[in-house]
């Protein structure tokens, strides 16, 4: 019994691990059964490119799917009606022209998907169609019509296979990716703030912030399908572009104070600093844990008191240090560094309260949020 116990917790905790991964593999399999199952049906002639289509553009959230489908969609009608033209007008009756025709059909879809990445299907679709006649014994243009329904139909599948079973919403996944990019910000905090008193570790340091450089291109992308899936819902979602800067801008202070954290703080400005500096780390860290914990339960943000009045008193003692004119005596790198921490730590306090707004935004009801999703606005990458 022992042992039987702990393999179901494993496998629960296995599946509950996976459970997103788990949600795509059922989802996959839902379109690409049923979409051979309306093949059969309708009595198309290639069931495959049907099925093929259906799995492909089964994506991981109903944004990806939608853009997926879309792109594909217009990729396929434009290499088809090409490839279709092509394999009419230019005669293909032996080996040298009917290679003379493919490379015609293939060469200006293949440039069309090098210059836009929308159209990256057009080559494959334009060799389908070209070869196609040789498999079904149709005309190029009958080949070409088939194509564009097939793909119409397994596209059409695995987008309703997406928005039905077990959806994943790109709006969802971008709230938690932003939440675990808090996390990774709220990690490297007492790192950052511990080098005012005993320097920095470069390296770790490096990896650190290029752990959250990933973690913004990531986040982007998802926003990115969130936008494709506001498409498809009556009442919008917030736009994620407000959070994604935010976090963007609070990575850029990350990267001033660990500049100024390359080396300690010298004498008397790490003792009579450092207290306050530690009491910003500490509490800013609770303050970043407790924002992620929010946007996930779509709650209000925390207050912000503590880190305000944790940056008021290095602000203070700050000046009481310069108006006793200790700055004079230090050289003038050593100055730079330490008037761009203030900066950086001005900049952190503004960007906390534009996280503090952000927070709010996403916590607002659905009800109450408005009809028309806002503009969509460029991103920080």
């Amino acid at each position: 019994m022992t042992t039987f116990a702990t393999a179901w917790r494993w496998l629960r905790e296995a599946l509950l691990e996976r459970g997103a991964e788990l949600r795509l593999c059922l989802r996959v399999t839902i379109a690409a059964t049923l979409s051979l199952a309306v093949s059969h049906l309708v009595n198309l002639p290639l069931a495959l490119w049907t099925v093929l289509t259906a799995v492909i553009l089964t994506q991981m959230s109903v944004g990806r799917s939608l853009k997926a489908t879309m792109d594909y969609f217009a990729a396929t009608v434009g290499g088809a009606a090409y490839a279709g033209a092509v394999g009419a007008l230019i005669p293909h009756d032996n080996e040298a022209a009917l290679l003379a025709a493919l490379a015609v059909a293939v060469a200006p879809a293949a440039l069309l998907a090098a210059t836009n990445p929308r159209f990256s299907a057009t080559p494959f679709t334009a060799v389908m169609v070209f070869l196609a006649p040789f498999i079904t014994h149709t005309g190029p243009i009958a080949s070409a019509i088939e194509r564009v329904i097939e793909v119409a139909i397994g596209g059409i599948i695995g987008l309703a296979v997406s928005l039905v079973v077990f959806p994943a919403r790109a709006h969802d996944l971008a709230i938690e990716g932003s939440a675990s990019l808090l996390d990774l910000i709220r990690r490297l905090l007492p790192e950052l703030f511990a080098g005012f008193s005993k320097g920095l570790d470069e390296q770790a340091l490096r990896h650190m912030q290029a752990s959250i450089g990933e973690a913004i291109v990531k986040l982007d992308a998802v926003a990115a399908e969130a936008r494709h899936e506001r498409m498809t819902r009556l009442a919008a979602e917030p736009d994620q572009g407000p959070m994604l800067r935010t976090l963007l801008r609070l990575r850029h202070d990350l990267v001033m104070i660990g500049r100024a954290a390359v080396e300690p703080l010298p004498e008397p400005f790490r003792t009579r600093l450092g207290p306050w500096l530690a009491r910003i780390a500490e509490t800013a860290d609770d303050y970043l844990h407790r924002s992620a914990a929010a946007l996930l339960a779509r709650r209000n943000p925390p207050p912000l008191d503590a880190v305000g009045a944790a940056l008021d008193g290095f602000a203070a003692e700050m000046a009481a240090l310069r108006g006793e004119g200790l700055t004079r005596t230090l050289a003038l790198e050593c100055v730079e560094r330490i008037f761009a921490l203030g900066f950086a730590l001005d900049q952190l306090h503004r960007n906390l309260n534009d996280l503090a707004r952000c927070v709010a935004e996403s916590a607002q009801p659905r009800a109450a949020r408005p009809a028309v999703a806002p503009a969509s606005e460029p991103s920080p990458q």
